[in-house]
């Protein structure tokens, strides 16, 4: 890579800092004892740069990959190629990418001054990329992507003059193009597209108004179709990714803050109902990550196309948050101190320097189809741009060119917060046609444990990242697109004439979610009732759950300090003939040996111990070389698979399991 105004630097400061915890090093200027000293497991766990002010990271860390990309792109054109994928081909499946090509090559622009040296190679690069990839397909994010760079080159000046960035011809076919009617309705409903959309749709209409190449009307109306259906179909604050079917997901909680940075973006006014209602919902997301703050920077552990992307979504709510003076000072502190760990993260972690690229596909890493990795180039792109704009907002407020508190203050403000928290989604009304939607957090020291009982509406109810089960990073996980069954069984009933076995699990019908802290807060129960199981295969599974009633089940969690345990009774409707019962445990834990009776130890890892009830056989799998065991973060090592064959079923049956795992397990916060 040439050398540039963003050239990394060595920071022999900040590597004290951080050996110290965000602190002055003993000796070399703090009183003794001003400031407990910081667990080293903590302290290992943490990226690098945790105590390094945001502006720096970003400034010499993620902005030379993005000229590193840059450079890439104009040598190769068309042709450009990243980990043997061609990102610009007519069959990549990117259909964002010019859009985040522009948002993220602007931002060479926009950080360099007419007198850097490269500032003519930027502003000549980006016209002859932004002419090259035209006719290159640019659909719904993408196109508010690009209009988001014109926006912000526009007030810069890069747009106008002899030598703009973005060359008339091009200008005036992107006005044509980059259009919100082409994935909206003239009702301004969506075109077969998840409710975020109507975010994308707004910020589109708001972008071409502002550039002058429509009036204000879409934009007001699409607002406030954005608003109406937040209040329509979320009746706890946050979005429901359907239309009252109940998948609640990361979106759910960074919707609002998307729809804020918006306004922020396009500087747009909203009524004072609005607005009240808006930094409501806003602070409910708040609560949320709140009670996930971590000193790895690690974000949402459950649903879809998570990777960096579950980190970023956190930063982004914050920020917002942030601006629009949602947050105490002390939470402002404390949230810029963890979005400043989210950006080391990246660059030391999600960012793999040894391919120039970043890295949520290999080395047994998995992320869903939907972020595939024939969108490398983009992938890389917009994660930096998020990085970028929640940046720049922090450097509004006067934080991102300060080091964030120390690394003890923020780990004595976690211990302040709640060890459980039931958050509600839906239901909750007692009423059998509405079922419940929530989500329970557990801390444990600096653990955090989470169990979404969020359905997963379309294709992913039956997909184990959306099972009812906890979630916790490093040590508990779903893979993304996978159904095999994580810590819940499956029945799979012997009746073949239909075709395809019926298999039934149970995912999408719980109601009456109740939670019981005891006195001290160590201890945690919950339950929850299902009156149908969820058919995922076979006749009738389809798309979305089938309601299958043949099988109803209780449940009952106990989350103490270092021990997670379920216990499930399912009652069958009838004599069913079943075929086979099947559960797994797929662990990041190793060396596992057993004593019998289906207990099982492990010689590394978080968890410690395993044991199952209620299933006959169990046995264990190396599971490193399976691509359906690689996780967002990593591989899993191990699973333990459980079954019984052939039975018929026909009175309540009781299956239970219980996990052991190291506590707090600071050390393993940290990506292996």
């Amino acid at each position: 890579m040439r050398k540039s105004k963003f050239v990394l630097t060595a920071v022999s400061a900040a590597l004290l800092a951080i050996a110290c915890g965000g602190g002055t090093p003993p000796g070399a200027g703090n009183p003794p004892g001003t400031e407990r000293p910081v667990d080293p497991a903590v302290l290992a766990a943490q990226p690098k740069a945790s105590n390094t002010p945001m502006d720096e990271i970003v400034t010499q860390q993620l902005l030379p990959t993005i000229e590193h990309l840059f450079d890439q792109v104009r040598a190769q054109g068309l042709d450009t190629e990243l980990q043997g994928v061609k990102v610009f081909a007519p069959n990549s499946g990117d259909k964002f990418l010019p859009g985040k090509v522009a948002i993220g090559f602007s931002y060479l622009l926009l950080n360099a001054s007419p007198s850097d040296a490269r500032y003519q190679t930027y502003l000549d690069g980006y016209r002859a990329i932004s002419d090259m990839t035209i006719n290159v397909t640019n659909e719904t994010w993408g196109i508010y992507y690009y209009l988001s760079a014109l926006w912000k080159l526009k007030k810069a000046g890069h747009l106008d003059g002899e030598n703009p960035a973005v060359s008339a011809a091009t200008l005036d076919k992107l006005k044509t193009r980059l259009d919100w009617r082409t994935f909206v309705n003239p009702d301004y409903s969506l075109i077969n597209l998840p409710t975020n959309y109507y975010g994308v749709a707004f910020s589109v209409a708001r972008l071409r108004y502002l550039l002058g190449w429509e009036g204000p009307e879409a934009s007001e109306a699409l607002l406030q179709k954005m608003i109406n259906h937040y209040k329509t179909f979320s009746a706890f604050g946050f979005s429901d990714e359907t239309d009252g079917s109940g998948r609640f997901d990361r979106y759910s909680i960074l919707l609002i803050g998307e729809i804020v940075q918006r306004l922020i973006e396009t500087d747009m006014q909203v009524s004072p109902e609005d607005l009240a209602a808006l930094k409501g919902w806003l602070r409910q997301s708040v609560d949320v990550i709140k009670l996930r703050l971590n000193p790895a920077g690690n974000g949402i552990d459950y649903g879809r196309s998570l990777s960096a992307y579950a980190d970023t979504s956190f930063a982004e709510v914050l920020s917002a948050a942030a601006h629009m003076n949602v947050l105490t000072a002390e939470e402002k502190d404390i949230a810029y101190a963890f979005a400043t760990r989210i950006t080391a993260k990246y660059t030391e972690f999600w960012y793999d320097a040894e391919t120039g690229s970043l890295n949520m596909w290999d080395k047994g890493r998995r992320t869903d189809g939907y972020r595939g990795k024939a969108r490398i180039l983009g992938e890389n792109l917009s994660l930096s741009h998020q990085l970028l704009y929640t940046n720049n907002l922090w450097k509004l407020s006067g934080h991102a060119q300060k080091p964030p508190v120390s690394t003890r203050a923020f780990i004595d403000y976690l211990d302040t917060l709640p060890r459980t928290a039931l958050t509600r989604f839906a239901g909750f009304d007692g009423q059998s046609a509405t079922y419940d939607r929530g989500l329970v957090t557990y801390r444990d020291g600096l653990r955090i444990i989470s169990l979404p009982v969020v359905n997963g509406a379309a294709t992913y109810h039956r997909t184990n990242p959306y099972f009812a089960i906890p979630y916790s990073y490093n040590m508990l996980s779903g893979v993304a697109d996978t159904q095999w069954p994580q810590l819940q069984p499956m029945f799979t009933l012997a009746d073949t004439s239909t075709g395809t076995p019926q298999a039934l699990i149970p995912a999408a019908y719980q109601k009456n979610l109740r939670t019981q802290e005891s006195a001290d807060g160590k201890v945690l129960r919950v339950s929850y009732e299902q009156d149908a199981m969820d058919r995922v295969t076979g006749t009738g599974s389809g798309g979305s759950p089938f309601k299958d009633k043949r099988i109803t089940s209780t449940t009952t969690y106990t989350f103490e300090p270092g021990q997670i345990t379920r216990e499930d009774t399912y009652t069958p409707d009838g004599a069913l003939s079943l075929s086979k019962i099947e559960m797994e445990f797929g662990s990041f834990s190793d060396g596992v040996s057993t004593s019998g009776d289906k207990r099982f130890s492990y010689a590394s890892g978080d968890v410690y111990a395993f044991e199952v009830e209620g299933l006959r056989d169990c046995t264990v799998a190396d599971v490193r070389g399976d691509a359906n065991y690689n996780t967002p973060v990593g591989a899993l090592k191990t699973s333990i698979r459980c079954s019984t064959p052939a039975q018929t079923f026909s009175t309540p049956l009781t299956i239970k399991w219980l996990l052991k795992y190291h506590s707090p397990g600071v050390a393993s916060l940290a990506p292996h």
